[in-house]
């Protein structure tokens, strides 16, 4: 028999506090992303659209659609550490985009894990707080987020499947 390895996040039991996880690689954001991103999720915002008008305003050019950049950053960290080990994800807050994400620029991602508790009221499971960073390839903190999300630990998806 052949054995088979599948891709995963990391269980609840397995993830550190205070480490930081770097996902790579980065991803090159384009002009494309930010036009079919920005009119799939109906955002007109001439900054992201509107090249000759976005020259006269303070950033010189359009900016990526912050909520790409955001979707981007927390996509990045599926494949390292929530990937089939996520029950749900809690919530977002303290989202914040210190500096702009242009086209042309690649987004690197790092999270930190903040805190984690084993549930109360669902065993096996456990309430995970990450701290993502992006940074463009200068270095730059484009956006920051705290994310909270269920998850199941080793044992207890195992024994559901």
């Amino acid at each position: 028999m052949t054995r088979v390895v599948e891709q995963r996040g990391l269980y609840f039991d397995e993830l550190e506090e205070d480490v930081i996880y770097a996902h790579k690689p980065g991803r090159t954001v384009t002009e494309t992303d930010n036009v079919l991103f920005t009119t799939m999720t109906m955002n007109t915002q001439a900054l992201h659209l509107d090249a000759a008008w976005s020259s006269g305003q303070p950033f010189g050019q359009r900016l990526m659609n912050s909520m790409f950049t955001l979707s981007t950053m927390v996509g990045q960290s599926v494949t390292q550490l929530t990937q089939g080990t996520i029950i749900a994800q809690l919530g977002l807050t303290d989202v914040t985009f210190p500096h702009p994400l242009y086209h042309g620029d690649t987004l690197y991602t790092e999270t930190v894990i903040t805190g984690k508790r084993l549930s109360s009221s669902r065993p096996g499971q456990g309430v995970v707080t990450m701290q993502h960073t992006g940074r463009n390839q200068d270095g730059a903190v484009v956006a920051l987020a705290t994310r909270t999300c269920l998850m199941w630990t080793k044992e207890a998806h195992a024994a559901q499947s």
